[in-house]
């Protein structure tokens, strides 16, 4: 009787914690109007190619006590923006990004690094023209704050990495000069649900 009740005490004791442990998490939607995925690239040494995607959904689990996360964001490559629509048009072919086969790039990640409360890092993959490969985004610069205007809490940051574009099969104009290396910047807010 007494191993019973002393096995129901584990047993009880450990859902409670294990309770406790996920209620930490929260669930955050990322914020479309906050954020913006960028990307640049040196074009002959003289200057910087830029542009961005306008489109892009997403959703971060969040544990600031377990400093633990995960990160899902879907980029709709069809939205690329240089601000120029001819180049537009060839960077959605099938010579660079190949919207026709490929109209989505995707981040997911589920390691989280911090320094005190701060995230410094988050680690996973992406997954572009079909290509999946590792991806360390590293945070510039993050914050959780309660946003006066939507009364809820708001986490985010601007995070950068570079990728090596022909490792996602992008190898147009590499003969020529073009760089491989291709910088990321991913500056993201997410509202809590």
């Amino acid at each position: 009787m007494r191993k019973s009740k002393f096995a129901f005490a584990v047993v009880a004791a450990a859902t409670l914690l294990a309770g406790a442990a996920q209620a930490q998490t929260a669930s955050y939607a990322i914020d479309p109007t906050h954020t913006f995925a960028t990307f640049e690239i040196s074009h002959f040494g003289a200057s910087v190619n830029r542009g961005r995607f306008d489109k892009k959904e997403g959703s971060v689990q969040f544990d600031k006590a377990g400093k633990s996360g995960k990160v899902e964001l879907t980029i709709d490559v069809t939205s690329i923006n240089t601000g120029t629509a001819a180049f537009d048009k060839h960077l959605q072919s099938a010579d660079l990004f190949d919207i026709a086969k490929h109209p989505t790039a995707k981040f997911v990640a589920d390691k989280f690094s911090f320094n005190g409360d701060k995230v410094t890092e988050v680690a996973g993959t992406l997954t572009l023209l079909g290509k999946t490969n590792p991806v360390t985004l590293k945070a510039n610069q993050f914050n959780c704050y309660q946003s006066p205007m939507l009364k809820r809490e708001v986490c985010g940051g601007d995070f950068e990495t570079v990728i090596d574009r022909t490792a996602y099969g992008m190898n147009y104009g590499v003969d020529w000069g073009f760089p491989k290396n291709v910088r990321i910047v991913v500056q993201v807010e997410a509202v809590k649900q």
